[in-house]
């Protein structure tokens, strides 16, 4: 008995050791930093671009309105045309400032008379957030004899969409984010999924990833004149790998931010909805999705003063 004792020393040493290594290990330490993180956004959702696997949620199914965000499906739907031309010009009408004065709703300052291709109008409709920009989208790729009956139309492509893709907490009746009767509405989990199919799209990867972008467009008379436009994403160009998407504010809405980011071989696409604080919200999530710390050090980009705000 008293000739095994040391091997059973050295067996509990070893025992021990193991332990201890285990403790100091890079897994426990990336255990302990997988921490969920707490955020303000009344909803949340991440996933993982690639595997569709989801990564983070706070009330991922609870319906709520989501105001601009709502332009990242009417982008899509105009991608996704048979046959689209994006170099198409469109005639800008007095009917798109009209709708944006009536509704005090950001704009790309389009100009009536001037010819702008569809490329432009997807960039002025996602940067500034131009809701005259998404007005002549949706005026152009619905059909009807009148400008009432294409915009009815368009909506319901964006329904039809929405319903190809297996969404059912999700409806549209805007092309824009500016609900009359409040039934524009989707989850976070929802508008995550609307996100990476539109993510798809390399033209609309290049369009959500700019932070800025001048347009030439040719007056009624035939002059030239020049559009700039800056992205109401501060995400772009503060946080390490972000790549888009939109931002979204509204009375009943909240503000609210669809994002997306990519570190090595790994993009992660995200939702925060009705939150006060959505960049914080966004970068911590992208960190916990990373396993990275980057959020507490994070600068947002400073928008210059005569950008849009969203």
């Amino acid at each position: 008995m008293i000739s095994t004792l040391p091997g059973i020393r050295r067996a509990a040493v070893v025992a021990l050791s193991a332990g201890l290594l285990l403790a100091a290990s890079p897994l426990a330490s990336s255990a302990q930093a997988a921490a969920k993180p707490t955020v303000g956004g009344k909803g949340a959702f991440l996933l993982n671009n690639s595997s569709s696997a989801t990564v983070f949620s706070k009330a991922p199914d609870t319906k709520r309105q989501m105001a601009s965000t709502t332009k990242i499906m009417t982008a899509a739907v105009v991608l996704s045309t048979k046959g689209v031309d994006l170099n198409k010009k469109v005639t800008v009408k007095q009917a798109y400032r009209d709708y944006v004065t009536k509704e005090g709703a950001s704009t790309a300052d389009l100009r009536t008379g001037d010819k702008v291709t569809v490329r432009q109008l997807l960039y002025g409709t996602m940067l500034p957030s131009g809701c005259d920009a998404a007005y002549a989208l949706a005026d152009t790729y619905g059909t009807g004899t009148t400008v009432a009956a294409r915009k009815k139309s368009f909506i319901s492509k964006m329904n039809a969409k929405a319903k190809s893709l297996g969404l059912k907490n999700t409806k549209f009746d805007s092309f824009d984010g500016i609900s009359a009767g409040g039934n524009n509405y989707t989850t976070p989990r929802d508008l995550a999924k609307i996100a990476q199919y539109a993510m798809k799209n390399s033209n609309f990867r290049a369009v959500v990833k700019a932070t800025k972008y001048v347009a030439p467009a040719t007056t009624s008379t035939g002059k030239k004149r020049t559009y700039t436009w800056y992205n109401t994403n501060k995400l772009l160009g503060s946080y390490k790998g972000a790549i888009g998407i939109k931002t979204g504010t509204g009375t009943a809405a909240g503000p609210c931010l669809v994002f997306a980011a990519t570190r090595g071989s790994k993009t992660l696409v995200g939702v925060v909805l009705n939150g006060s604080d959505r960049y914080a919200d966004a970068a911590k999530l992208l960190d916990y999705g990373f396993g990275t710390k980057t959020a507490k050090t994070m600068k947002l980009r400073t928008l210059p003063a005569s950008a849009q705000q969203d």
